[in-house]
């Protein structure tokens, strides 16, 4: 088992395929021109497959494939293929606009769960924040995920000044239809123009919740990073992923690798190592990744503490979220 000096046994790995997208969210792409990762310093197929199955060795039982948006890789069937039959959980998180094109692979290698990112339910609020006119071809993927039995949870990042007055709207959706909302406050990265007026915490979304639902807290697992609510008749859920105001970090279980093969043990941590160089030149991994795991931070990689006003952006240093994996 991978364990770190807070004695956190870890997982759950988050794999990112590509630092591309077919979206340009401004709140997790710096600008429209960025320039992605050329092909041949990606994880290729097999070297995503023969790390995967490094780390299931070492006790990881759920993969999650994030980018960019992994949907857009010619190989991502064959990578799910691959995967699915490494005997552990398996998910995603898309911006759903290609779903149609891999829903029934998805099914068919035992994907259950997926997570959709949806900032808005308005198609011209969704064109401002994606800078793609898509929000229709989103929301009837959305749907058919729902139709074929497939739990989706869908993530909001929300902002003060451009999304705040759709809280109870995503609420609202969560009364006919099974689906999770999930509620994430706004985070820092590289280029992403963040700034502590902008976010909305966990106190303030329930708050505002209960000027209109009555709302009851449900239970939240040891590992979970959202803290869940439920509206009594509702057949769906809601829930905030509380990062800035309330971090969850004492029972993280994550690790992550980037695109271009660097290992992460923390979202916000300001070090990485290249396990893809390791990997390519035939090392012994094992002493690389248990070495990353120990050095992870107490908390938020170590950089900043959670008093949303007194951070400091300028002075976090980290890669934009595309670059990252989300």
């Amino acid at each position: 088992m991978l364990t770190d000096n807070y004695n956190r046994t870890h997982n759950y790995l988050r794999i990112s395929l590509t630092d591309a997208c077919n979206f340009r969210c401004t709140y997790c792409m710096p600008n429209e021109d960025m320039l992605f990762t050329p092909a041949q310093h990606l994880m290729q197929t097999h070297e995503i497959i023969k790390l995967a199955h490094f780390f299931v060795q070492q006790g990881i039982d759920k993969i999650r494939l994030t980018g960019g948006e992994p949907l857009i890789r010619k190989d991502f069937d064959a990578i799910v293929t691959a995967l699915s039959k490494l005997g552990i959980t398996l998910t995603l998180t898309t911006n759903a606009r290609l779903l149609h094109h891999h829903l029934f692979h998805l099914i068919n290698s035992g994907v259950k769960s997926i997570n959709i990112s949806l900032d808005t339910l308005k198609p011209d609020r969704f064109l401002k924040i994606t800078r793609r006119n898509d929000f229709e071809k989103v929301k009837a993927n959305i749907f058919l995920c729902l139709e074929q039995a497939i739990r989706v949870k869908i993530n909001v990042v929300l902002m003060h000044g451009i999304n705040d007055d759709e809280i109870l709207d995503f609420i609202r959706l969560t009364k006919h239809h099974p689906l999770h909302v999930r509620f994430i406050e706004f985070m820092p990265f590289d280029g992403n123009q963040w700034q502590a007026d902008k976010v909305i915490t966990h106190y303030e979304i329930i708050a505002k919740a209960q000027q209109t639902f009555d709302i009851i807290k449900m239970k939240d697992a040891v590992n979970d990073t959202s803290k869940k609510y439920i509206v009594p008749g509702h057949a769906g859920t809601f829930a905030v992923i509380s990062t800035m105001s309330e971090p969850f970090c004492n029972s993280c279980n994550r690790l992550r690798l980037t695109a271009d093969g660097k290992m992460k043990n923390c979202l916000f941590s300001n070090g990485e190592v290249n396990l893809l160089q390791a990997l390519r030149n035939g090392q012994d991994l094992l002493p690389i990744i248990k070495l990353c795991v120990q050095q992870k931070a107490k908390a938020l990689g170590g950089q900043f503490l959670p008093e949303i006003k007194n951070v400091d952006a300028t002075k976090i240093s980290n890669r934009s979220m595309i670059k990252i994996g989300g």
